[in-house]
């Protein structure tokens, strides 16, 4: 199951309506950095057939079946930290990130 805080899904919702379409957002991993995966988001106007859908705070979320057994159990929440913001990953299979916290390790 992946969920999204509040904050995540206002924000998902605002970006899709200034978008103009789209059904969601897909989340997966990605094999690249020094600790073996990174996650990726990218906004969904079609939905694939083998993907899982999750519903969370009415926003819709894709994930590819490769992914998910990495990344179940995941929170996804939106945060504005000085002048930076972002999706911060609550994943409960990881292991260890890297320094800079652009990948991680299962």
């Amino acid at each position: 199951m992946i969920t999204l805080t509040e904050k995540a899904a206002k924000h998902v919702s605002r970006y899709l309506e200034r978008r103009g379409k789209g059904i969601g957002l897909r989340f997966g991993v990605r094999t690249t950095g020094c600790s073996g995966m990174a996650y990726k988001l990218e906004y969904v106007d079609n939905g694939e057939a083998e993907d899982q859908v999750f519903e969370s705070h009415g926003v819709k979320v894709f994930v590819d079946a490769k992914s998910l057994p990495y990344i179940d159990g995941t929170e996804l929440d939106f945060a504005r930290e000085g002048l930076n913001e972002g999706f911060k990953f609550r994943n409960p299979n990881m292991k260890d990130e890297c320094g800079c916290g652009e990948s991680f390790r299962i």
